[in-house]
């Protein structure tokens, strides 16, 4: 990422969520703590089903008297509509202000060039009252601001950024192994655990019950974990969704993601998943590499 670039996230969405209740209301909700989240710290969660199944993600931002949720734009109405189901009679205000404020990404060198700033995934400092923050996922992710649209160019000239082809930053978040679009494909395809979430910081072991609590907890304490989401590099051919992958006439995952940044549920302990193969489905012929941050 040029230390000069800025992306701006067009596929992004803001929610507000704020009043009394909205610290306890999240706490209940998200697969991390919200107490991890402060005016110098920004947490990644999710929502998960109650069986422990991808259903959203986002990025929080303490914000005021309230938190921003920062989520992708396709996914935002449905998660709108799914946190009010559960507010039933707390005292929060949940708002979409998605036409208001934009969020832009720019680099992780840039990001060290501000006064006071930590080297640290979701660290958070204020830019005349906006938050900029470290991806909480992963650093090499950059930084991301969080602004209103009528502020945003002038801005970006006082930070000598420029914008840039939103294709590099979606082309580096996979390549990095992080879904960058097309969340939707992957709503109640997967566990939450499944789609990494415990290795991009976005899943708390300790804390007290949340929704998909259960299964995540059993999947993680019984080494149940055998299945991982991996980005799919395309040799040649067309994918479709939800087909299988092969190696040796032996499946070993399926295509859930088959758009420009294609992602595979991988069987990633299975002795014919080897990185070194060339894969295939009905019309393709795929490469499927571990991210360099899943260990085990």
């Amino acid at each position: 990422m040029n230390i000069k670039n800025v992306y701006i996230l067009d596929d992004r969405a803001i929610l507000y969520i704020n009043g009394e209740d909205s610290k306890e209301f999240l706490q209940n909700l998200i697969s991390n703590d919200i107490n991890k989240v402060s005016d110098v710290k920004t947490c990644f969660s999710s929502l998960l089903t109650p069986q422990g199944k991808f259903l959203y993600e986002f990025i929080i931002v303490k914000h005021k008297s309230g938190y921003i949720l920062d989520c992708e734009k396709p996914q935002v109405g449905e998660l709108f509509k799914q946190l009010s189901l559960y507010k039933l009679r707390s005292k929060v205000e949940i708002l979409n202000l998605s036409n208001e404020f934009v969020v832009a990404a720019f680099s992780h060198e840039k990001f060290l060039t501000f006064d006071k700033v930590k080297d640290e995934s979701g660290f958070t400092i204020k830019y005349r009252e906006d938050p900029i923050f470290l991806d909480p996922r992963n650093k090499k992710l950059g930084a991301r601001l969080i602004i209103n649209i009528e502020k945003l160019y002038l801005s970006l000239k006082k930070l000598d950024l420029h914008n840039a082809d939103l294709k590099e930053y979606y082309s580096l978040s996979h390549k990095i192994g992080i879904v960058p679009k097309d969340l939707n494909k992957l709503q109640d395809k997967l566990f939450g655990i499944e789609c990494n979430f415990e290795e991009l910081n976005g899943i708390d072991f300790k804390k007290g019950c949340y929704v998909g609590q259960e299964n995540t907890a059993r999947i993680k304490l019984k080494n149940k974990l055998s299945k991982r989401l991996f980005p799919i590099n395309l040799i040649n051919g067309k994918l479709y969704k939800g087909e299988s992958i092969y190696n040796n006439e032996i499946e070993i995952g399926k295509v859930l993601i088959d758009s420009d940044y294609p992602f595979a549920l991988i069987k990633y302990l299975n002795e014919n998943f080897d990185e070194k193969a060339n894969f295939k489905t009905k019309e393709a012929s795929i490469k499927i590499k571990r991210p360099d941050w899943i260990k085990n």
